[in-house]
């Protein structure tokens, strides 16, 4: 068992860090903004008031926190990460940032001593609070087969993708296909509304066909209920697809119907749909159609 300590305490965050200390880990938990600890330390792990508390003792750290500016927050200065953890540690970066900011962390860590995984994930709250998320790692095999244990007390599929980088790249490509997969079932759902088709039954058998995913296994009830509450919040997609767009103009591919599905994200965020989940682009859908954004009584029914 390894001693960790993990960094960000998020809606995705909290409960990895809980499963990390339920598989018998020592894990010691940090967040940016207090009171996010609660749940670590009811499943026996320890909050500590600083950076340098959280990884001064570390074998491993995790970080989780939602974009390229807060990893390197946490990482560089006098009271990050690169300054205070031991030699010999193990950075698994967990967040989903660029893939050059990635390339640039693990330059800075090996120059301490430390090494460095990127290892973003997929599989939202659900799949967090339920150990079984996808976690696509860049870095030395090595210290990916180091980090085992550690991956596999949150995920249950877990690849070695290749050198630094490239799990942020193949996450860049996840949130690509979640996005466009969002937009599709979104539409088919205003589509199925306005044909007068019962829609609960629509949705149960085309998951059980070729248009079956896990979005919209995932999605299926809250989109029924017009329950928009975050598991994974627009805002952060927004992002994700400003790094996926970014990436593949860098290496000359073209995303036709990416480039609208972020365009589509974007638009949600700016109409002030951002805090809720990504299913939410349900709403704009509903707009575009001429039709209420949410179900009356809903958690996201707003002027």
């Amino acid at each position: 068992m390894s001693t960790i300590g993990f960094l960000g305490l998020g809606i995705m965050g909290s409960p990895m860090a809980v499963n990390l200390a339920r598989a018998g880990h020592t894990v010691t938990g940090w967040n940016r903004s207090p009171g996010r600890a609660d749940a670590l330390v009811a499943a026996g792990g320890k909050e500590a008031g600083s950076i340098a508390e959280a990884v001064r003792d570390a074998d491993v750290v995790i970080t989780m926190v939602p974009a390229s500016p807060q990893v390197e927050a946490v990482a560089y200065g006098p009271d990050g990460i690169l300054a205070n953890a031991r030699r010999g540690a193990l950075l698994v970066d967990h967040s989903s940032i660029t893939p050059q900011t990635s390339v640039d962390l693990a330059e800075a860590a090996a120059a301490k001593g430390i090494r460095v995984l990127d290892a973003p994930v997929s599989g939202g709250e659900a799949g967090a609070v339920e150990g079984a998320l996808s976690i696509m790692v860049g870095g030395e095999r090595a210290d990916f087969d180091a980090a085992r244990p550690v991956f596999d007390a949150v995920g249950t599929t877990v690849v070695h993708c290749g050198p630094h980088g490239a799990g942020q790249t193949v996450k860049a490509a996840n949130q690509l296909i979640v996005a466009v997969n969002l937009q599709a079932l979104a539409e088919a759902v205003v589509f199925l509304e306005k044909s007068g088709v019962d829609l609960p039954a629509a949705l149960e058998v085309l998951a059980g066909g070729l248009a079956g995913s896990t979005a919209l296994t995932r999605k299926k009830d809250a989109l029924l209920a017009g329950d928009f509450r975050p598991g994974f919040k627009l805002e952060l997609h927004h992002k994700d697809m400003g790094i996926v767009t970014d990436a593949a103009r860098t290496v000359g591919a073209a995303l036709p119907v990416g480039a609208a599905a972020a365009q589509l994200v974007a638009s949600a965020v700016a109409r002030g749909d951002g805090a809720l989940d990504h299913s939410a682009l349900l709403r704009g859908v509903r707009l575009l159609s001429g039709e209420p954004t949410g179900r009356p009584g809903a958690p996201d029914d707003r002027p």
